[in-house]
């Protein structure tokens, strides 16, 4: 895993000094991303830059990449694994290529070579990478089917200037923060999810998951690659139980590649459960030593831990009945309240924008923990919303609230908004036009039951959009520490074939993850296949809502806190008055309440203060 920046520019000569310097600038800020090389490639046309994470053939994957032909050059700057690199190399040396290691970034450019545009589909894998392709006179990119791997980009004076991540592409002169009507309607009215495509910033935009671009003298061409495909599921339960295991193992086994420490996350959850248990099994197999195994937890949560429809249950018991069932050898990592408010900071920084507040400083944190001993985890991400397993899949509430069903507080976000911008700016109506563009995407069937329908579109938001902010922070957060996370549930393959299981089916015995719980059932515990879904565990120590609600009341006892221009600063009095129960429902998903809440309130003011962007209206 690493980062990559570059910018392409076909009227004017970029191998200059000046140039060389800006890409350095650029490459500088992705140093946490991949703290082991660094390397710069330019010419007239197109100048690349890239910072590496060794995880795969150390000597042989050094990049920017060159394969030079009797017709010109092929760079590339990639960050990625791809997991079906075996297949790709065996092709090309049937195809008359030679190579030099067993990189899959060697692979990924010999068979762009090969194949020209249509390699995309010829990959398994997370990826986002650009390649100068000299006979053709332009810049090819692509990013992986579900947006595991970021891509973002910029046009200024005819000039593409592009980065694995938004701060880059600031280094770039010209280029300005700014905040727009849209940016502010995906901060407050969305976020910390965010359009598809978009970001907060006007004028920055992400390469679309499943999507390639074309760059050279004519422009930019970006075009879709794959999407989820409807079609009519005719497999009995018994095959289908079949297939769904058959593609769990494979991209399981495929994603234990590397040349590095690897891991896996456990919870004692299902996902992570279903992850752990083939992957030792896999391990034992092929005579390796023992799994390592990390689970996260938080200074006296036991003491703390409150029951909720959410998050029914802890971890620790199923954690403990998972590695005495398992060959593995298991570490837990317990983090501290005072950590977690001061890291979220850092994890605003990562993201370039608010996120999930301590969510998202719990699993840096996580990270640079298991970075200590680790450079590669799997984790179970992604399963609930590929196999339907959050409850808004089955609350009328959710159901039947006609908009983005993790994020029904749309009046609370309005008031957020300072009153002279709130009268210019219409939350609702900008979440309507997101969620209504969004669902017209969706492929309905004629043999669809009514539910079957329903549940396509909650599951097509979910995976486009919910799903999305998780990857999001997955990356950001793993790669800040220079650790690299795989979700072997985000393979394409499996996706598709469960984006078509009737729900009937899918959510068998009427259970969250039904046939996935009925696929484990011969190989988990009983416990860990009836346990009720909880989430990635948050802290209950009361001393992280008073470090919060203390560092949101510091900001808002500055009279020019930058927040006030923004936001509605009687409202956020309220809300400290009130330890967050003003806000009369969850902020965003299952766990975002009073003091996540706040903490993003406090994210946003770091942010403001660090960015200061623009506010155009």
């Amino acid at each position: 895993m690493c980062g990559f920046v570059g910018f392409s520019n076909f009227k004017n000569n970029l191998d200059t000094p000046e140039n060389i310097n800006i890409l350095k600038n650029m490459n500088n800020t992705l140093s946490k991303r991949g703290p082991d090389e660094e390397g710069y490639y330019t010419n007239k046309n197109v100048a690349l830059g890239h910072k590496r994470l060794i995880v795969v053939d150390p000597e042989n994957g050094k990049q920017p990449m060159i394969e030079s032909y009797s017709y010109g050059d092929y760079v590339i700057v990639y960050n990625g694994q791809i997991y079906n690199t075996d297949e790709l190399s065996k092709s090309l040396k049937e195809n008359g290529f030679e190579l030099n290691g067993h990189s899959d970034t060697e692979a990924l450019l010999k068979s762009y070579i090969l194949y020209g545009k249509d390699v995309v589909h010829k990959l398994n894998g997370i990826f986002g990478f650009a390649i100068w392709d000299e006979k053709r006179k332009e810049i090819f990119m692509a990013r992986d089917h579900f947006g595991v791997k970021p891509f973002f980009y910029s046009i200024l004076n005819n000039t593409l200037v592009f980065a694995s991540e938004i701060k880059a592409i600031f280094e770039y002169p010209g280029i300005e923060k700014v905040l727009d009507s849209q940016g502010i309607g995906e901060l407050i009215g969305i976020g910390p999810s965010h359009t598809p495509g978009t970001t907060i910033f006007k004028d920055i935009f992400e390469l679309r998951p499943a999507h390639f671009a074309i760059f050279n003298d004519s422009g930019l061409h970006v075009e879709r690659y794959w999407k989820l495909h409807s079609e009519e599921h005719k497999d009995s339960l018994g095959l289908t139980c079949e297939k769904i295991k058959y593609l769990l193992n494979d991209a399981i086994t495929r994603q234990l590649v590397s040349d590095v420490p690897l891991c896996t996350f456990l919870s004692g959850g299902l996902d992570s459960s279903i992850i752990t248990k083939f992957a030792a099994d896999y391990y034992q197999k092929e005579g390796r030593e023992l799994l390592n195994t990390y689970s996260i937890d938080y200074v006296d949560n036991d003491k703390n831990f409150v029951k909720s429809d959410f998050q029914p249950n802890s971890d620790n018991y199923y954690i403990n009945l998972m590695t005495r069932n398992l060959h593995v050898n298991h570490h837990n990592i317990v983090i501290d309240t005072p950590e977690l408010a001061s890291y979220l900071y850092d994890s605003m920084i990562a993201r370039d924008m608010p996120g999930m507040a301590d969510i998202d400083s719990s699993l840096l944190l996580f990270c640079k923990n298991v970075k200590k001993e680790m450079t590669v985890s799997l984790t179970g991400e992604c399963a609930d919303e590929i196999f339907g397993g959050y409850p808004w899949f089955f609350r009328e509430d959710a159901l039947n609230s006609c908009t983005f069903p993790w994020s029904i507080a749309i009046s609370e976000r309005q008031h957020l908004l300072n009153p002279s911008i709130s009268n210019q700016i219409k939350l609702k109506e900008y979440i309507d036009f997101r969620y209504n563009e969004s669902l017209s995407e969706v492929e309905i069937l004629d043999t669809d039951s009514k539910e079957t329908a329903e549940k396509r579109k909650i599951s097509y938001l979910t995976l486009n959009w919910f799903m999305q902010t998780l990857l999001d922070r997955s990356d950001r957060m793993a790669m800040y520490n220079g650790f690299e996370l795989r979700v072997p549930f985000c393979d394409y393959r499996l996706a598709q074939y469960v984006w078509n299981i009737p729900w009937e089916i899918k959510a068998l015995n009427g259970r969250e993850k039904g046939l996935l719980r009925y696929i484990c059932k011969d190989f988990l515990p009983d416990e860990i296949v009836d346990r009720k879904k909880s989430p990635y565990p948050k802290t209950h120590n009361p001393t992280y809502l008073a470090k919060v609600k203390n560092m949101l009341s510091d900001i808002m006892n500055k009279k020019d806190a930058p927040i006030n221009a923004l936001l509605n600063r009687d409202y956020i009095l309220d809300i400290l008055n009130t330890d967050g129960r003003a806000f009369t429902r969850p902020w965003f998903g299952q766990l975002m309440t009073g003091p996540q809440l706040m903490a993003y309130l406090c994210q946003v003011n770091m942010w403001l203060e660090r960015y200061q962007p623009r506010i155009e209206l």
